[in-house]
């Protein structure tokens, strides 16, 4: 009787365990990055010097945008090998990691190739991306090929990947495909984003952190976290419910030019909510 008790206590000490641990700290595990478009009129080295006065610590970087303040030299595939350690020096320096690169789309699957190169040599671990329904295939095997995740992302309609539905059954035999999610878009669909967090249970790998200003309008403008409708509490205690383990990236297009303060206002109402999460 008392090696059976014995036996039992182990076995619940271990099953207590583990269940403990696969819960998530939101202060201690979530990973709070911007997306720099929000500082799209910035050169990159530039929106990474606003992105290290914000106290952030991680970034989401997107094709095309400029290297420096009058170069021709774009963040991208097209960038030279000396160009990639300089700004690998530079961020290393600032203390700032690349966790994204998006949202990509390309023309052909040679396009895809040079993105998954380049994600791979600057050590990126997801790609957010757009891509056609029949480039997919090419899409997860490049993933599972360069060890690269990749994350679809929604825009408003009449954008393909507009509904969650839309994206879930991208993913469908596709195992290195997860989800983007864009919760301020969903919102401008006219969908319930907390039900959409919910049909992307484990799927999603970054949330595109924005507030919008209406529900159901396509062309409503960004404003500051919690003065919108994307209900962004309900957003992050439906997601430490699913022990979320992705990246949120904070996306706020409105005044890039003079928008620290209010990025700085997202990061504190980003801790904040997050302490008050049951």
């Amino acid at each position: 009787m008392v090696k059976k008790l014995l036996a039992f206590t182990i076995i619940l000490f271990v099953i207590t365990s583990f269940a403990i641990a696969q819960n998530i700290i939101p202060e201690k595990d979530w990973k709070l990055a911007v997306q720099l478009w929000t500082f799209n009129s910035s050169s990159f080295y530039t929106a990474i010097k606003k992105t290290d006065s914000c106290k952030i610590k991680y970034v989401e970087a997107f094709p095309g945008q400029p290297l420096q303040d009058g170069s021709p030299a774009e963040f991208g595939p097209s960038m030279t090998v000396d160009e990639r350690k300089a700004l690998n020096d530079f961020l290393h320096k600032k203390g700032i990691t690349i966790i994204g690169l998006g949202v990509v789309t390309a023309r052909s699957a040679k396009d895809w190739k040079a993105y998954f190169e380049f994600a791979a040599d600057m050590k990126i671990p997801i790609i957010t991306a757009e891509p056609e329904r029949n480039q997919l295939n090419d899409v997860n095997r490049l993933a599972a090929t360069y060890g690269i995740k990749v994350a679809i992302h929604d825009h408003p309609i009449p954008d393909l990947y507009w509904h969650p539905d839309s994206v879930l059954l991208a993913l469908k035999g596709h195992p290195n495909i997860g989800v983007c999610a864009d919760i301020g878009h969903w919102v401008r669909n006219g969908l319930n984003v907390v039900d959409c967090i919910k049909k992307c249970n484990g799927k999603i790998m970054i949330l595109h952190l924005k507030d919008v200003a209406e529900f159901g309008n396509v062309q409503a403008p960004d404003v500051l976290a919690g003065e919108g409708v994307c209900n962004i509490p309900a957003v992050l205690q439906e997601l430490k419910n699913q022990n979320f383990k992705g990246f949120f990236s904070i996306e706020y297009e409105e005044h890039p030019n003079n928008n620290m303060k209010d990025v700085k206002q997202y990061v504190q109402y980003f801790y904040t909510e997050t302490g008050k999460l049951k």
